[in-house]
């Protein structure tokens, strides 16, 4: 008998175990008080990602002290910690200001077409850009790991500390193993495609702007890139120069 209560206990304990935390919540509009739909939420610990519903609900896989980040056009974004009582209650209402301005960045390109063929091709340089495409995603976009200069680049920074690729990738490993966790959800990746703010990629991986902007550029990725491609484009161009500088680095 003894034998037995030993076994549902184990198997009790490691069904437990195995579960994964989760927290509810509702978004409202602060002045309002009505829900907002199709709002984003990040969980940049667990890379994971949620839509809130017609009602202002959603449900997203969180543990203690996980950071959230919450946005939606129109709205200013907010970043929230989960706390002990959000995992007790699941009953938590978040309130998000409406921005006085919602307009979104426009990128006007340098160039001053005149709709013919002949002249266009003029005044247009050539450059050497380098493309790809991510499974699933209809738009093509630079491979920076694959042109011809990059391969120095990233040697280079193997062998200077000072570097911004060896400042990143070596001290970094642990966030840079949530890059993987990315293909692992739909909903994430889906809310990174609409995404241009840069957010979501500085709290993941403790960077600010600037930071971002070198590590790209030590990539080899262009200035037009780095202002067009979205925040999933942008995670898969570092994912592609780490796996470069973790083969050469074991060379």
């Amino acid at each position: 008998m003894r034998y037995f209560i030993f076994i549902f206990l184990c198997f009790f304990a490691s069904s437990t175990w195995g579960q994964e935390t989760t927290v509810k919540g509702t978004i409202i509009n602060s002045n309002t008080l009505a829900p907002i739909w199709n709002v984003n939420i990040v969980n940049t610990n667990k890379v994971r990602g949620a839509i809130s519903d017609a009602k202002g609900n959603f449900e997203i896989i969180a543990d203690l002290n996980d950071n959230l980040l919450i946005s939606c056009l129109g709205f200013q974004s907010i970043e929230i910690r989960v706390t002990n009582d959000w995992i007790k209650n699941q009953n938590f209402r978040i309130k998000l200001t409406e921005k006085a301005y919602a307009l979104e960045e426009i990128v006007i390109p340098p160039y001053e077409l005149t709709g013919y063929l002949e002249v266009d091709s003029k005044l247009i340089p050539e450059r050497e850009n380098y493309w790809y495409s991510i499974a699933g995603l209809t738009k093509r976009y630079e491979g920076g790991e694959n042109s011809p200069n990059a391969f120095n680049r990233v040697i280079g920074s193997l062998f200077n500390p000072a570097d911004a690729l060896y400042n990143f990738f070596g001290k970094k490993p642990t966030e840079l193993k949530k890059l993987k966790e990315l293909r692992k959800d739909d909903n994430l990746r889906n809310i990174l495609q609409n995404r241009y703010d840069r957010q979501t990629i500085y709290l993941m991986f403790g960077i600010n702007e600037k930071e971002l902007n070198e590590i790209l550029e030590r990539c080899n990725y262009s200035d037009t890139f780095m202002k067009t491609a979205n925040d999933l484009q942008i995670l898969d161009a570092i994912n592609g120069c780490y796996e470069e500088y973790k083969i050469l680095k074991k060379k």
